[in-house]
């Protein structure tokens, strides 16, 4: 799929890409309802409801990913919820091995995501995901999420790297999109970034199921 000797750099979406979106899923929908719930006197059917349409108002924006907002917002601990459930981070198959054999190559790898420090913390500390790549970088860092096009040009600023060297592996159709009119070479998306919902059908990038189909040897 890709000639790895014209890569120099891999940008790595986190969630539902290397880690398994299952617990992301869970959490907001499952868990957050029912703790919300309980903390607000509500029924958990009418507080999924609400939540569901209060979410959805900030989708594409940075304030979907901000458990800052959010806990003001929802007047919540939503970090502090989040460990409630932390037994459900995990991986997505091959991972490890995946960037372990980059490491070896010598290509640099980079993990691009748009979780909020707290969620980033939060997962770093439980797979030291942070330890197996060259740098973490938090788009809340930069005040931009990486569907807006801007995004790129901060991310240049603090992470040199060739457009047409670069290969981005993220499981966001409008992310990929962002990067693609940016100029970015290479892109990859996921089939099932939850392995708990259904593989999705794609469209207009190539797509994989597990990273072992296109790790180097």
């Amino acid at each position: 799929m890709f000639d790895w000797q014209n890569i120099d750099t891999v940008l790595l979406d986190m969630d539902g890409t290397l880690l398994d979106l299952h617990f992301d899923t869970f959490f907001w929908l499952e868990h957050l309802p029912l703790r919300y719930a309980q903390i607000h006197a509500m029924k958990v059917d009418e507080a999924r409801q609400w939540l569901h349409e209060r979410i959805i108002e900030e989708q594409g924006s940075l304030n979907w990913y901000c458990l800052d907002y959010w806990t003001r917002e929802l007047n919540v601990p939503v970090a502090e919820l989040k460990r409630e459930v932390a037994a459900k981070i995990a991986f997505r198959p091959h991972v490890e091995d995946f960037l372990l054999a980059l490491k070896q190559q010598g290509i640099r790898t980079v993990i691009v995501t748009n979780a909020h420090q707290d969620s980033l913390s939060l997962k770093a500390e439980t797979t030291n995901l942070d330890q197996l790549v060259d740098h973490v970088i938090c788009s809340h860092d930069f005040g931009l999420a990486k569907e807006t096009f801007g995004f790129w040009d901060k991310l240049q600023e603090v992470e040199a790297f060739d457009k047409e060297r670069t290969l981005l592996v993220d499981d966001s159709f409008a992310v990929l999109e962002s990067a693609k009119t940016y100029g970015i070479r290479y892109l990859l998306s996921i089939f099932q970034p939850d392995s708990q919902q259904p593989k999705r059908e794609i469209e207009g990038f190539l797509a994989i199921d597990h990273f072992n189909e296109i790790t180097p040897k």
